[in-house]
């Protein structure tokens, strides 16, 4: 009797989200290893063409300024589309927007490699962040509604930790491919990729409940001014999206910088110093814990603080260890802090933590386009040093921000996250 009448409850509650939570126990590990794996090669996209840059000026004989656009072009469509295709996943299913994004990138991503002309590289950019931009917003808000929330914190980690080190594995990948091939096969092997994760997330992750949301398909774009009038909300977007500025200019900035005297590195060895990086990200699925004990403000400050000090000595001796732990501490604060943010934006957002998240997820990859931009224009003004000391300035400076947020009760890293009169029901 009781099986009939949840049964009843699945058909009828629109309004409900329906979490299988014993059925799919078992499968848990995987699919967190499935959502890591894709999160982590969608992202990827965005910064496998920071090491492209010098070869793009030379192929297409255009300016560095120019090149940087390959990667510009792909982060504004990626920032854009998020808010456009969170709304869209509420309509159509998570795991249905995921598959559509995987299946477009493994049929446009190939095309990138066959272009002759520059411009038509930055149309299938858009077109490839268009089709990644499917996938954020919808992966996140699939971890929030299927995972219990004793589970919950450790996933969001999990996936925080693959969109940061997706800013090191992208372009160590587009680097060792291009020591042995052509530039074009980073984007003909990379198809294929999204073509057997495409089949992993069709296949292997459990399929979610298909909301039925009120309001027509426009109404979550709507409720996207109502989170500027949740007080001290505001205040963490500029966090956002300073954190990828300076992420991405760091990175931007140093292909070059360890190219060029006193370093003079070689491609293979400035593939081993990004490489680097990935020993600090792995803080970031700890970081629940750390909210738990210390305060989601108190991490996020540290966070960046510790991100500011490790920029800001990258130049500051000309010694390639130093510069390499320097690296490692700077990568380590950032990874603290992004989750952090998170966290506090899903508590200071309430029943608008949808849009909240998907207008964060908008502001991160707004500074990953602007990222390359001002890389390029600060080295040209007076050089690397001075490009890793304005952002890591940049980092400190936004470090005033938590201070301006007032939070109306105790912060816990387990803060429901689950939207009002949205109920999660076991099958049993």
């Amino acid at each position: 009797m009781q099986l009939q009448q949840k049964g009843r409850l699945q058909k009828k509650g629109e309004s409900r989200l329906i979490n299988p939570a014993k059925q799919a126990a078992p499968r848990y590990n995987l699919t967190t290893l499935i959502l890591f794996w894709c999160s982590l090669i969608v992202v990827s996209s965005l910064y496998l063409t920071i090491p492209l840059f010098p070869l793009f000026e030379d192929v297409f004989q255009i300016s560095s300024s120019k090149a940087a656009w390959a990667g510009s072009a792909f982060s504004f469509a990626f920032a854009g589309g998020g808010l456009l295709f969170g709304g869209l996943s509420d309509r159509y299913g998570r795991k249905r927007m995921m598959i559509s994004g995987l299946c477009l990138l493994a049929v446009s991503t190939p095309f990138i490699g066959t272009v002759h002309e520059f411009h038509w590289l930055i149309v299938l950019r858009v077109i490839q962040g268009l089709a990644a931009s499917m996938f954020p917003p919808s992966v996140l808000a699939y971890a929030i509604e299927m995972f219990p929330m004793k589970k919950r914190v450790t996933i969001l980690g999990f996936i925080s930790t693959a969109f940061l080190m997706a800013s090191i594995v992208g372009q160590i990948y587009s680097s060792t491919v291009i020591l042995e091939l052509s530039w074009r096969y980073v984007f003909y092997i990379l198809g294929i990729v999204y073509f057997i994760s495409f089949f992993l997330i069709t296949l292997c992750i459990p399929k979610d409940i298909i909301q039925k949301p009120e309001g027509s398909f426009f109404t979550p774009l709507k409720r996207i001014g109502g989170i500027f009038k949740k007080k001290s909300l505001p205040f963490c977007y500029i966090i956002s999206s300073t954190l990828f500025i300076a992420l991405v200019g760091f990175f931007s900035t140093l292909g070059s910088y360890l190219s060029s005297a006193p370093f003079s590195l070689s491609h293979q060895e400035i593939l081993w110093v990004r490489a680097a990086g990935i020993i600090g990200m792995l803080v970031s699925p700890f970081d629940g814990k750390l909210v738990a004990r210390f305060g989601v403000k108190n991490v996020l400050c540290c966070g960046l603080i510790l991100a500011g000090i490790g920029l800001g000595l990258v130049g500051a001796w000309e010694s390639l260890a130093f510069l390499i732990l320097a690296s490692i501490v700077f990568a380590a604060g950032i990874a603290m802090a992004l989750p952090a943010l998170l966290s506090l934006i899903g508590t200071l957002a309430g029943e608008l933590r949808a849009s909240a998240l998907s207008f964060h997820m908008f502001m991160l990859f707004i500074g990953a386009s602007l990222g390359p931009i001002v890389s390029v224009y600060l080295t040209g003004i007076k050089g690397h040093v001075f490009t890793f000391e304005v952002l890591a300035g940049l980092l400190l400076l936004s470090t005033i921000v938590p201070f301006f947020i007032r939070l109306e009760k105790k912060e816990t890293a387990a803060t429901p996250i689950n939207p009002p009169n949205q109920t999660n029901v076991e099958h049993h």
